[in-house]
């Protein structure tokens, strides 16, 4: 098991709110996310937020802070062999509704970053393009709550999904690349 985790969603969302960033801890978890699957050269470790939310004024990342802490494990764990890769998304004792509504956030924030990263015409499997699709139509998606035991089984599944495909993309990006370069 491993034993990077990403820092409490709570302390992301006060730290983002003091710095009035203009979005959610999903979603800029999502940003980061994306950025770092979509294969261009990871951002530096202090001025990561700047380069993920496409803002180069964009002020420094304290070291050690919520943010800072969000970056190393982020970074780390989207690399990990063992898949401990995960989303940051408000804790299981929030309310179905705000979880579900911040993962379409993190998947709009998945989009943005990875686009960002990528560009035009990423080297995708057609599993990786399938994905890709699959976060589009989430990510735009509005969410129907009508059973709270079923709405969070599905919550469950979709989070699971959403996870596999953000692997699935950084494979195809990030590590597939870095393959075929060290075979050469």
């Amino acid at each position: 098991m491993n034993s990077i985790e990403l820092p409490d969603y709570a302390d992301i969302s006060d730290q983002i709110n003091r710095m009035q960033l203009g979005v959610d801890g999903s979603e800029l978890h999502g940003l980061l996310c994306g950025y770092l699957s979509g294969g261009a050269p990871p951002p530096e470790r202090g001025d990561w937020l700047g380069t993920v939310m496409a803002e180069p004024e964009s002020v420094a990342v304290e070291p050690d802070s919520a943010l800072d802490r969000m970056f190393i494990a982020t970074e780390q764990l989207i690399e990990a062999p063992d898949f401990g890769f995960d989303l940051l998304l408000p804790n299981i004792d929030t309310p179905v509704i705000e979880r579900g509504d911040a993962l379409m956030s993190w998947c709009r924030g998945f989009l943005g970053g990875f686009g960002l990263s990528a560009g035009a015409s990423p080297p995708l499997s057609e599993e990786s393009q399938d994905a890709l699709g699959d976060l589009a139509r989430m990510a735009a998606s509005d969410l129907a709550y009508d059973d709270e035991e079923a709405d969070e089984q599905a919550l469950e599944e979709v989070s699971e999904f959403v996870r596999v495909a953000a692997l699935l993309l950084h494979s195809d990006c990030v590590l597939a690349p870095r393959h075929r370069r060290s075979l050469n």
